[in-house]
């Protein structure tokens, strides 16, 4: 028995008296939460409050369109660029694509950024909560 399945055996243990363990775990596209139930690893799917937050507001459909066909041609271009180093072509071409992707994901970061400042932080600031300012200066930060 390796020292990682030994490891895991004494995890499962220490779990055996809870009926849920949540944990999160880093992957290349971000952070995502699992739960540990009947000591099986099963991804959440965000049906608790614990795992996620809401918006208050939901966003319309012409915005929810709109993000969604930027997001989709962001992805399109990705897989041009996948296509790109499977063709064996020249490394300039390909930064210059990585490049426009990087843009393009940067301005919608930014459209998310904007949405998030008129909507969530204003909205918890008319409740009374103005810690949420803190938590957008760390988004704004991260956006750098």
């Amino acid at each position: 028995m390796t020292s990682g399945s030994i490891f895991f055996e004494k995890f499962r243990k220490s779990v055996d008296y809870i009926d849920m363990q949540i944990y999160t775990q880093y992957t290349p596209i971000g952070y995502v939460r699992y739960t540990m139930e009947n000591n099986e690893k099963q991804q959440c799917t965000a049906c608790c409050s614990c795992c996620t937050h809401q918006k208050h507001t939901p966003r319309s459909e012409e915005e929810l369109k709109s993000l969604n066909s930027r997001l989709n041609r962001i992805i399109g271009q990705l897989g041009g660029i996948k296509n790109m180093l499977n063709d064996n072509r020249y490394c300039g071409d390909i930064l210059i694509q990585l490049s426009a992707v990087q843009r393009a994901l940067e301005s919608f970061g930014y459209e998310i950024l904007g949405e998030h400042l008129k909507t969530c932080v204003v909205e918890n600031v008319q409740d009374g909560n103005v810690q949420i300012l803190n938590e957008a200066i760390e988004l704004i930060k991260k956006m750098k």
